[in-house]
């Protein structure tokens, strides 16, 4: 599958951060990235309250990571407090990365859904039916789908949020990729969360903008393409999580073009 994306252009809208990897991906089948993160990592302003909240870790029965910033904006702050992980503690993480990111601090243990990562197929899982009476710290940017902790919640859990991030977008506008689709050098977008879908929409006049309704639209999950169904953009699912998935969502999406 060698040079399938040659020549053509391709916005990747993840945190700068986290786009490494993909961008390196697609350049090695002669793509074109362009880095437009729609979401950047931001720490508190005051981090006093999530102190006070993980003090609460010692009687919790479980601590899930939403994600690698959550891991990155807490451990150092729990491992700090107690000296180490509290042993009473059960890991669940979204995803395999957060998983590995919670290894480097240590936790090895962690509970990962199987097929899809994310919060319906981590519920899915036999330990998050068991946890009546169970108190539950769900880690956290600012916000965020509730699904998760509702669930739990309906299954008898008490919930307790620590939130320690915020997101924000770096962005004001999208000139730059409407220059660009002008200039035939933009012919796809990679978008990889609801958030960074809807500030995408906010910018193009709710993806009426032409350069939006004429380039393909990759992401990873079925819930982030809901906020386009009612708007006719040209948009494709990846058949699971993770770069390679993203890279064949691409060459599918841009195989008419070729």
């Amino acid at each position: 599958m060698d040079n399938l994306l040659n020549g053509f252009g391709i916005a990747v809208t993840r945190p700068v951060d986290q786009a490494g990897r993909l961008c390196q991906s697609i350049e090695q089948q002669d793509g074109i990235t362009i880095l437009f993160p729609l979401i950047a990592i931001a720490p508190l302003d005051d981090y006093r309250e999530f102190e006070q909240t993980i003090a609460k870790l010692e009687s919790a029965t479980w601590a899930i990571f939403i994600s690698t910033n959550a891991v990155d904006n807490a451990m150092p702050r729990i491992i700090k407090k107690f000296g180490n992980v509290p042993e009473n503690l059960k890991f669940a993480a979204i995803g395999h990365q957060t998983a590995k990111q919670l290894g480097l601090y240590g936790v090895h243990n962690v509970l990962t859904p199987h097929t899809r990562f994310d919060s319906e197929t981590l519920l899915a899982l036999a330990e998050m039916h068991d946890v009546a009476d169970q108190t539950v710290m769900i880690f956290r940017g600012v916000g965020g789908r509730e699904i998760l902790a509702d669930t739990l919640k309906a299954r008898g859990a008490k919930i307790i949020f620590a939130e320690s991030y915020r997101r924000v977008n770096p962005q004001t506008n999208c000139v730059e990729l409407d220059q660009l689709w002008l200039k035939q050098q933009l012919h796809a977008i990679v978008v990889t969360s609801s958030e960074a879908m809807r500030h995408l929409l906010q910018m193009t006049h709710n993806g009426n903008d032409p350069w939006i309704r004429n380039i393909q639209i990759c992401v990873n999950h079925a819930r982030i393409a809901e906020e386009t169904d009612a708007i006719g953009l040209q948009v494709h699912i990846a058949e699971a999580s993770g770069d390679e998935a993203m890279l064949a969502c691409l060459y599918q999406a841009l195989a008419k073009k070729q």
